[in-house]
């Protein structure tokens, strides 16, 4: 499977690559991304944690950084008004098992790394993009990675994420999309696609 981990608005609110218009910046946001970005991180360099006490850990702390319910559906794109109930419901926690397995792939090359937010821009109110800089603690040069954010006064949730210059959620809807497209409208065989895909790295160790 080729698509790329993300996480986005639902309903297909999240069209493009956040335009950083305004200059203005959100403090509760940069301080969710900092501690529930940062704990992420943690949590894959913490040898003191067996590969079940991680795997579990982990499950937690993705679900307090990201709104994996609405990017289940923002990813399906035009599907997610076509699919039945019973459809719905094992898609989204397909999806969750793959997404954690694609945000730990992703992030192992950097685990124990320190995470600091170096600024924001808030495209409306409770629509934040919050950048950081990942360090690993070898010479390797930073990573800039930012965060678009949804929430206010202190409740905020991760809708998408620029790893490496690519918006993941935005990319991975349009591999979602063309998989069913070739299905011919077919979600099941996406689902089966997912779920051939998992193989989060403590379940292999």
């Amino acid at each position: 499977m080729t698509a790329v981990l993300a996480f986005a608005l639902a309903g297909g609110a999240l069209a493009a690559a956040p335009a950083h218009a305004q200059a203005a910046r959100d403090p509760s946001a940069e301080q969710f991304v900092q501690a529930s970005a940062q704990r992420v991180l943690s949590i894959l360099s913490d040898k003191s944690l067996a590969p079940a006490q991680r795997a579990t850990a982990f499950h937690q702390a993705v679900n307090e950084l990201v709104d994996v319910p609405r990017v289940s559906t923002f990813v399906l794109g035009k599907y997610a008004r076509t699919v039945t109930p019973a459809q719905k419901a094992q898609f989204t926690a397909t999806f969750q098992r793959y997404a954690e397995s694609v945000y730990e792939t992703r992030l192992n090359e950097y685990r124990g790394a320190s995470l600091t937010v170096t600024g924001s821009v808030v495209r409306k109110p409770g629509d934040v993009v919050v950048n950081s800089s990942l360090k690993p603690r070898a010479s390797a040069q930073p990573l800039q990675v930012s965060w678009r954010v949804l929430g206010r006064d202190g409740s905020w949730k991760v809708v998408d994420m620029q790893f490496k210059g690519v918006w993941l959620a935005i990319t991975q809807q349009q591999d979602f999309v063309s998989t069913i497209d070739n299905a011919h409208g077919d979600v099941n065989v996406l689902i089966a696609q997912l779920q051939k895909g998992y193989q989060p790295s403590d379940r292999k160790k």
